[in-house]
């Protein structure tokens, strides 16, 4: 692609992924300009370290390398699908660090910036803001045993513990979170509220 008329800073994102995919240095190297701070804004505000946020965001570019082939606009766009990557490698990182219970202090600050982070334009897409706008919207207890549930990968005894409450109290929580998700998700867009 080195005989292009125009410069390549203004392709399209979908033609640098492709680019990337058959090993033009010169796209991988515009594509990963053009999404490195997006992708070390999600890998730093889920892990919240510096160094971890880095690493996180090295894999995602090696893997959005690895995958670029499998990539399909119909499912969202590029932003979309590379900060879903580093979202979800962040949580992983978080998850494998992370050899005890979060102190339940900590969660408040965690929920917080899963709802208002001056990283929200990472993840502005159609999907992560519809998901970021129902938990938010979650009574706050329901949502802290979501977040250790589906982020910290507690089970709900660990839950009923940290939270000192009966291990029914935990999974009816974790539960009905799950179930108000569920529906507002599926649902037409209307701005549906979460009871």
């Amino acid at each position: 692609m080195s005989g292009l008329r125009f410069p390549v800073g203004r392709l399209p994102d979908e033609a640098l992924l492709s680019g990337l995919a058959t090993g033009d240095q010169e796209l991988a190297v515009v594509f990963v300009r053009r999404f490195q701070h997006r992708v070390f804004g999600v890998a730093m505000a889920v892990t919240g370290d510096r160094q971890l946020a880095e690493d996180v965001a090295q894999q995602t570019f090696e893997r959005a390398w690895r995958h670029a082939q499998i990539y399909d606009s119909r499912r969202g766009s590029v932003t979309t699908w590379l900060t879903t990557i580093a979202h979800n490698l962040a949580i992983d990182a978080v998850r494998a660090r992370r050899t005890e219970p979060m102190a339940p202090e900590d969660l408040d600050a965690l929920l917080g910036t899963v709802t208002e982070t001056p990283e929200r334009w990472a993840l502005a897409d159609e999907a992560s803001a519809r998901l970021r706008a129902a938990v938010s919207r979650l009574p706050r207890e329901q949502a802290r045993a979501l977040m250790m549930a589906g982020i910290y990968g507690m089970t709900a005894q660990q839950v009923a513990d940290t939270e000192q409450i009966p291990l029914g109290t935990a999974k009816t929580r974790i539960r009905a979170a799950m179930g108000k998700l569920r529906t507002t998700l599926s649902a037409p867009e209307r701005g549906g509220h979460v009871q």
